[in-house]
């Protein structure tokens, strides 16, 4: 299963990808206005330390589908590298999905609220769909069902589309959807680093450390 960094704080992203193993990197208009930065510049700088072998994915924001792809092939044009352009699916931006698969543009499918936006997306020829699962429970849904059901519609339909989901609160979230199927996770720093934030596991290090020196004196396998 691929985890990506939902975000675009060159800090957060650099430290992540150093230290774990990152599939890439997702933003969107809010992610990136968040940065106060000019974007085709924070694009690239993004692109810069995850390398361009890993996905980015890049959000457009036009309205009527033209305008969607004429966004897309811009973006394609200027970044290069493995972008992955992603799409709200309204009616604008499914055909738009349709006529980007049709001349090799990849896509993902986003504001995914239901089973059936994924399964019109996938039909459109999107190659990720994004199902928001916190968004989905605040609206007194169940976010972890409908990325099952997609999952179980993509497998019945032979689909290739993969389903990335997104929008957690929390660790749990996560590992749930995991659990049923999702091919992927976009996730943000703060839940990522989450993963690792056991005590136990400092406690256990301590405690090996210190019955190490106790004996041996010294610091290191290597003395």
């Amino acid at each position: 299963m691929n985890l990506f960094i939902d975000s675009a704080d060159v800090n957060k992203i650099k430290m992540l990808n150093e230290y774990y193993s990152i599939d890439g990197v997702t933003t969107n208009p809010s992610i990136i206005v968040k940065e106060g930065k000019p974007y085709l510049p924070l694009l690239k700088e993004i692109q810069s330390i995850i390398g361009m072998e890993k996905e980015l994915f890049v959000q457009t924001i036009a309205e009527k589908a033209e305008k969607i792809v004429e966004e897309a092939m811009y973006i394609q044009d200027l970044l290069q590298g493995n972008v992955v352009i992603k799409i709200p699916v309204t009616s604008e931006g499914l055909k738009a999905i349709k006529i980007l698969s049709g001349i090799g543009i990849r896509t993902l499918a986003t504001t995914v609220y239901t089973p059936l936006n994924a399964y019109l997306a996938a039909k459109a020829g999107a190659n990720y769909v994004a199902p928001y699962v916190n968004r989905i429970d605040n609206l007194t849904g169940n976010g972890i069902k409908v990325v099952k059901e997609i999952v179980e519609i993509f497998l019945k339909s032979n689909f290739t589309c993969e389903v990335l989901a997104a929008s957690f609160k929390n660790t749990q979230q996560v590992l749930e959807v995991c659990l049923v199927g999702a091919q992927g996770v976009t996730v943000s720093p703060d839940i990522i680093e989450a993963f690792l934030k056991v005590p136990s596991i400092g406690e256990n290090v301590e405690q090996f450390r210190k019955e190490w020196l106790d004996l041996y004196e010294t610091e290191s396998l290597m003395n």
